[in-house]
């Protein structure tokens, strides 16, 4: 779970050291692979018409970028608990919601930041329009979120509890 104040963001222990863990392996082994790669690409003669040697550069970019990005995140990181169960939305909890309060269309998703997407939920981020519609209300509570239009939507919180992932 995470939660984004300005320029901190605040993991649970467990995803602190998933994350971490990621950016050991891409920072090694990974690191290690993708150089073979581009050698033996090389080793096959003329860069310019050589398709394995820019996809390996391209997959090369791409991991250098994910290392930076997971670097800046941890070295901002704050590792705290998950968010306490008292019906209150907050970063790291499951939200279910009905869209102008009607039962029959809602969404459940997890407000967590996008480092903490999975396939199994749907992900919203604190900084989102609806993340920030929503945060801080109490189950029950209506809260307006802007749309990409300009206009105001309104969203019921059915319920909200702490992701157990």
């Amino acid at each position: 779970m995470t939660q984004t104040s300005e320029n901190v963001t605040w993991l649970t222990q467990e995803a602190y050291d998933q994350l971490k863990a990621e950016l050991e392996y891409l920072s090694g082994p990974a690191r290690t692979e993708i150089a073979k790669k581009i050698e033996a690409a090389r080793e096959e003669g003329d860069l310019r018409e050589n398709g394995g040697y820019h996809a390996a550069k391209e997959e090369q970019g791409k991991q250098e970028l994910r290392v930076r990005q997971l670097t800046q995140l941890l070295q901002s990181a704050k590792v705290g608990e998950a968010p306490a169960d008292t019906g209150v939305v907050a970063p790291g909890m499951v939200v279910t919601i009905a869209f102008g309060g009607d039962p029959d269309d809602t969404l459940t998703f997890l407000l967590a930041s996008r480092e903490y997407a999975s396939a199994d939920i749907e992900t919203y981020s604190p900084q989102s329009p609806l993340g920030r519609g929503v945060l801080d209300k109490k189950v029950g509570q209506d809260a307006d979120y802007e749309l990409p239009n300009g206009r105001t939507a309104s969203v019921r919180i059915l319920d909200a509890k702490p992701y157990q992932g």
